[in-house]
């Protein structure tokens, strides 16, 4: 069976899947913003994401198909991450504004910075003193950013600045 997926059903922490069985469909955390994709879920079905609407990024639990009897929900795959916990605002607001420099991906989850494997960041933040560790974590939640790279006109704030803005 070949499912064409188009839209995110809910997910299971908002949306009751009741007595049906879960297929889960596992992603790496890097998978969960294509949006036209192939993949087999853990019971063998075929599914085909379509995901065009703007917007669209796929979450730990979304649910993308249901029946009578099954429910198909995503898994986004632990992988190695490095993990900083900044001390105060100024220290996170400063560490994503590097970060961002980069152009890498950021997740925040329970007061962590978390960032794939990179050793040359990891090497960085261990010179500027974060104290940043490797662990296999699932990265879920990754920040959002609505900031041309490096777009340095417009309304003239930095990223630096909107980022502190968010603590006021």
């Amino acid at each position: 069976m070949n499912m064409v997926i188009e839209d995110i059903l809910g997910n299971i922490d908002t949306l009751s899947i009741g007595a049906r069985q879960t297929d889960l469909l596992q992603l790496e955390w890097y998978e969960t913003t294509r949006r036209i994709q192939r993949r087999r879920t853990a019971g063998g079905r075929e599914i085909a994401l379509r995901l065009l609407k703007q917007g669209q990024r796929l979450q730990q639990g979304d649910i993308v198909w249901m029946d009578d009897d099954t429910a198909v929900v995503t898994d986004i795959l632990p992988c190695e991450a490095i993990i900083v916990t900044p001390a105060t605002m100024l220290e996170m607001g400063t560490l994503l504004y590097e970060i961002g420099n980069k152009h890498l991906p950021v997740f925040i989850q329970g007061g962590e910075v978390l960032v794939p494997v990179e050793e040359p960041l990891f090497r960085w933040l261990e010179a500027a003193g974060y104290a940043p560790v490797k662990a296999t974590r699932k990265l879920t939640h990754m920040l959002r950013t609505n900031v041309a790279p490096h777009n340095h006109g417009g309304s003239g704030s930095t990223l630096f600045q909107k980022i502190m803005n968010l603590t006021k």
